[in-house]
Protein backbone atom coordinates (compact mmCIF):
# COMPACT_ATOMS: atom_id res chain seq x y z
CA UNK A 1 0.00 0.00 0.00
CA UNK A 2 2.77 2.33 1.02
CA UNK A 3 3.85 2.52 -3.03
CA UNK A 4 0.67 2.64 -4.27
CA UNK A 5 0.02 5.92 -1.68
CA UNK A 6 3.72 7.32 -3.13
CA UNK A 7 3.21 7.46 -6.73
CA UNK A 8 -0.22 9.03 -5.94
CA UNK A 9 1.55 11.67 -4.16
CA UNK A 10 3.98 12.21 -6.65
CA UNK A 11 1.11 12.52 -9.47
CA UNK A 12 -0.94 14.62 -7.12
CA UNK A 13 2.54 16.89 -7.01
CA UNK A 14 3.10 17.04 -10.71
CA UNK A 15 -0.60 17.60 -11.75
CA UNK A 16 -0.62 20.79 -9.22
CA UNK A 17 2.64 22.30 -9.63
CA UNK A 18 4.88 20.93 -12.60
CA UNK A 19 1.95 21.26 -14.89
CA UNK A 20 2.25 24.91 -16.72
CA UNK A 21 4.96 25.89 -14.65
CA UNK A 22 6.24 28.97 -16.14
CA UNK A 23 9.93 28.36 -14.41
CA UNK A 24 10.67 25.30 -16.03
CA UNK A 25 8.43 27.29 -19.48
CA UNK A 26 11.04 30.56 -19.08
CA UNK A 27 14.25 28.17 -18.21
CA UNK A 28 13.91 26.10 -21.54
CA UNK A 29 13.56 29.01 -23.72
CA UNK A 30 16.68 30.22 -21.72
CA UNK A 31 18.82 27.28 -21.52
CA UNK A 32 17.34 24.44 -22.94
CA UNK A 33 15.05 21.79 -22.83
CA UNK A 34 17.51 19.73 -20.63
CA UNK A 35 19.15 22.36 -18.43
CA UNK A 36 16.11 23.20 -17.29
CA UNK A 37 14.75 19.50 -17.15
CA UNK A 38 17.82 19.64 -14.44
CA UNK A 39 16.72 22.69 -12.73
CA UNK A 40 13.41 21.36 -11.63
CA UNK A 41 15.21 17.81 -10.54
CA UNK A 42 18.54 19.33 -8.58
CA UNK A 43 16.87 22.80 -7.36
CA UNK A 44 13.40 23.30 -7.38
CA UNK A 45 11.64 22.00 -3.98
CA UNK A 46 8.96 20.02 -5.86
CA UNK A 47 11.22 18.43 -8.06
CA UNK A 48 13.14 17.30 -5.02
CA UNK A 49 10.54 16.00 -3.37
CA UNK A 50 9.61 14.13 -6.88
CA UNK A 51 12.97 12.95 -6.45
CA UNK A 52 12.62 11.39 -2.87
CA UNK A 53 9.61 9.48 -4.08
CA UNK A 54 11.24 7.97 -7.00
CA UNK A 55 14.12 6.89 -4.49
CA UNK A 56 11.82 5.70 -2.22
CA UNK A 57 10.28 3.49 -4.75
CA UNK A 58 13.36 2.41 -5.77
CA UNK A 59 15.10 1.61 -2.56
CA UNK A 60 17.39 4.03 -2.90
CA UNK A 61 16.51 6.13 -0.55
CA UNK A 62 18.40 7.47 2.30
CA UNK A 63 17.41 8.97 5.08
CA UNK A 64 19.43 12.50 5.31
CA UNK A 65 20.92 13.44 8.66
Amino acid sequence: MERKKLIHEADELMKDYCNDCFLYKQNKEDIGKRNAHRFCISQCTVGIKLREYGERLTGTYKEKK
